[in-house]
């Protein structure tokens, strides 16, 4: 009787890219890991371009040295698409915006908003401070002015300005044209129940 080689699914999920992620992300070289596991160099290349399958024994095996638990490599990755046509709008309290949450209502650790202003679009008169981490705006289209207790910030399309979420502030398009921004804040300050 002869042996029957099976061949590689070429449809199997691919577990290289996650094993060098996981190595890379602590800091460990490919050197540093095959030291470890007691596996070559160059297999442990392979495996990351996904060139080869190590058998189950060996993958349980570089799992326990890069701290990472084995069902992790199979996981199907929570992927999340929000259309802007289906974005919820939702008011953070600036006048004459059309204000949209991009990113999903139960992702807690980002938020993803995009405003459409009207050219005299304003978050009010007042300093306010969002309870977040950091605050990212990038002005799309247009232009904007972000005024803060000790200053003034004017922005211009494709411009983006980064500053601590507790910072006292507020904005308003400048020029006679219409702007589009967005605005990336972390973590998210709530879960949106707009």
């Amino acid at each position: 009787m002869r042996a029957i080689h099976p061949h590689a699914d070429a449809n199997a999920t691919p577990i290289g890219a996650k094993l060098r992620a996981a190595r890379t992300g602590q800091g460990m070289s490919l050197s540093q890991l095959a030291a470890t596991s007691g596996l070559s160099k160059g297999f442990l290349s392979r495996v990351e371009r996904d060139e080869t399958s190590p058998s189950v024994a060996t993958l349980v095996q570089l799992c326990q040295v890069l701290s990472l638990p084995v069902g992790a490599l199979f996981a199907e990755p929570e992927i999340q698409r929000v259309t802007f046509a289906d974005a919820p709008r939702i008011n953070l309290g600036g006048m004459h915006a059309d204000e949209r949450l991009l990113s999903p209502r139960s992702e807690e650790r980002v938020q993803l908003l995009r405003s459409e202003l009207e050219p005299d679009a304003h978050g009010g008169s007042e300093l306010y401070t969002i309870n977040c981490d950091v605050e990212v705006l990038h002005v799309v289209s247009g232009e904007l002015t972000v005024r803060f207790a000790s200053r003034s910030v004017e922005l211009q399309a494709g411009d983006a300005l980064t500053f601590p979420g507790r910072e006292p502030h507020t904005w308003h398009v400048t020029g006679d044209a219409r702007a589009s921004v967005m605005w990336v804040i972390v973590p998210a300050p709530w879960s949106g129940s707009a």
